[in-house]
């Protein structure tokens, strides 16, 4: 029997209560080697040279060197995937975005009072996982314009859009392959409501982002919120979202209950509520991420008349979710992160009369 290969990993932080705490925990799993940590980036640049680990954990506020500046640095000179450990404030939610925009793979909260250690743990394991198997480089190949072409635009125009809706999913490498879709969306496209996995306070801040860049407006979703055209809703960090048909409308329901798939929110409870209430009217898109979320929900809603977007391998930054959806029949189309949009807009013109067999774009 082969034996499965270890991720080694390096904790960058300042905290020596910290750098114990995630060691004790993280060595608790069979397949994460802590392989060493350092107190600030001078250290970690080093180590990282010495002990040549597979990811990073790094703390954003540090002496000397602060986060951002390292992985500046690091993604320039020695990329390597890296989670960021960030505390839970609004300031720290916004540095944090932008340690994904520069390169990190994930963001997630640090243990402390409001936070079970054990529960951070099993999410910071699993974040490694996922960041152990990323393609770092793969948004560096394919970047597209931000402006959409313009005949795409007036195409969407002339859609009676008003009763459809669009769900869309994603983790890792989600928050870039989120944007790129939504900046490619004009502003009277219909309702969207969005699943990233993500922490609570950072949900918010990633919405006020995609905010100021898009067309559509966008905002973290509140209890009851109508589903609108031109406005995309953003799950909150911790809770799950549904929709609702309220006559002709439809509203979303923010919940908590456990984590579906170790998420929450969890893209399975959300398109399985689009595939309940929203059948035929609705386009679901299931993005980069590891592990299986959403891939039950896509195939439910494509069941349900909708038509289904899976995003395609070479463009994921971990092709886990659409994998698991292409794998169980779920997506009409695998489709690269560039042209998903286009897809979308397509998809909304034709109304959807029958299911289709999936087809690669």
């Amino acid at each position: 029997m082969l034996q499965e290969k270890m991720i080694k990993v390096l904790v960058v932080d300042d905290s020596a209560i910290i750098r114990k705490i995630l060691t004790e925990e993280l060595s608790k799993y069979r397949d994460i080697e802590i392989v060493g940590t350092a107190v600030d980036p001078y250290a970690a640049r080093d180590k990282i040279v010495r002990l040549r680990p597979d990811v990073i954990t790094l703390d954003l506020e540090m002496p000397r060197m602060d986060g951002l500046s390292f992985l500046v640095k690091l993604m320039k000179y020695y990329p390597l995937p890296v989670v960021v450990l960030s505390s839970l404030t609004p300031k720290n939610s916004e540095i944090a975005l932008k340690a994904l925009e520069l390169g990190a793979v994930e963001v997630l909260c640090k243990p402390g009072p409001a936070h079970s250690t054990p529960n951070i743990s099993r999410a910071l394991a699993n974040a490694i996982r996922a960041a152990a198997s990323a393609r770092l480089n793969v948004h560096r190949q394919s970047r597209i314009p931000p402006v959409p072409p313009t005949n795409v635009i007036k195409n969407l125009i002339s859609i009676a859009a008003s009763h459809k809706i669009i769900a869309m999913g994603a983790s890792t490498g989600g928050t870039k392959a989120i944007e790129t879709v939504l900046t490619d969306m004009p502003a009277d496209a219909p309702g969207t409501v969005i699943v990233q996995h993500m922490p609570e306070n950072f949900t918010a801040a990633f919405a006020r982002r995609l905010n100021d860049i898009c067309r559509m407006e966008v905002r973290e979703a509140a209890d009851e919120d109508r589903l609108i055209q031109g406005v995309a809703l953003i799950a909150p960090g911790n809770h799950h979202i549904v929709i609702r048909r309220s006559g002709a409308d439809y509203t979303v329901k923010i919940k908590t209950g456990p984590p579906v798939h170790y998420q929450r929110p969890s893209v399975d409870v959300l398109f399985q509520s689009v595939a309940k209430h929203a059948d035929q009217n609705a386009v679901g898109v299931l993005m980069t991420g590891m592990g299986s979320d959403g891939a039950k929900g896509l195939l439910a809603m494509r069941e349900a008349g909708a038509h289904t977007i899976a995003q395609d391998e070479k463009s994921c930054v971990v092709f886990g979710m659409p994998k698991e959806a292409i794998k169980i029949g779920a997506a009409d189309e695998v489709v690269p992160l560039e042209n998903i949009s286009r897809q979308i807009i397509a998809a909304l013109q034709s109304q959807k009369k029958m299911i289709k067999p999936q087809t690669v774009i």
